[in-house]
Order: structure tokens, then sequence, then C-alpha cells
């Protein structure tokens, strides 16, 4: 219920969500910095992360800070992904295709199938056009 925008919880979450961060501070403080990086992701304000880390890190939250001290391994990468709404998105579902294509070919088959195979996977996942035009 943490990780989740407060807008999607129902009732009945709203209300445990608020009874466990009555009862424990650790996990109130957790949700604070939890939403304020959510922020910064859906609203691109990557120039914050280094703000957000140092806060992270002097609340002595064990598991977030070692989340914070990762990011902070390669910090100028991570502003950067949290700044733009550049999405590397469909190039990874397509890595994501050709690793599962090949695991179900376990080595039995060539290049000119294993090809054959990602261009039908790449070709089934594009929208489909409804094209109106005239036939000749």
């Amino acid at each position: 219920m943490l990780t989740r925008h407060p807008d999607t919880l129902d009732a009945e979450q709203v209300l445990a969500r608020k009874r466990v961060l009555g009862c424990c501070p650790e996990m109130a403080e957790a949700a604070v910095h939890i939403e304020d990086f959510a922020k910064m992701l859906t609203q691109l304000e990557g120039q914050r992360l280094p703000d957000w880390i140092e806060s992270v890190q002097a609340s002595e939250l064990a598991s977030l800070g070692g989340f914070a001290r990762n990011l902070r391994n390669d910090l100028e990468a991570v502003v950067r992904g949290l700044s733009t709404s550049w999405s590397s998105g469909v190039v990874e579902g397509r890595v994501t295709d050709i690793k599962a294509i090949k695991r179900q070919m376990g080595g039995r088959a060539g290049l000119p199938l294993l090809r054959k195979r990602v261009l039908l996977v790449a070709a089934s996942r594009q929208p489909h056009r409804v094209t109106t035009g005239t036939s000749t």
C-alpha cells in the first residue's frame, strides 16, 4: 500500500494504511520518502534526487537507505532517467522477447529460424492498423 498511488486505494485500504502508519513511526517516515520519490518519478524532477538521497540516509531507515545508497552508485544516469519522459521500455520488451524465443528453441535451430520467429513476435506486437483506401 505504500508504493501504490493513494488514489488507487479503496476505502478499506486507506483506513488500513492510516492504522499502520499511525502505529509505526518508521513506516510513516518511509511512506513520506516513498511518496516524495514517486513525485520525482512522475513529475520528472530528477534534479531533486541528491537531496532525497541525503534525506533518506539521514533518516536511518535501513531498507530505504540501501536503495538510496545504490542510486548514488550511478547518480548521473538515475537523475537523467528521472528527468526525461523517454523510456527504453519498448527496447527492453524486444530483448525479453528474443531471450524467451532463444530459451524455447534451446539451441535446436539456426539464425534463419530465430530471425523469422523474432520478426513474427515483433509483428504481433504492432498495433493493428486500419487502412482506408481504394483498391485498384
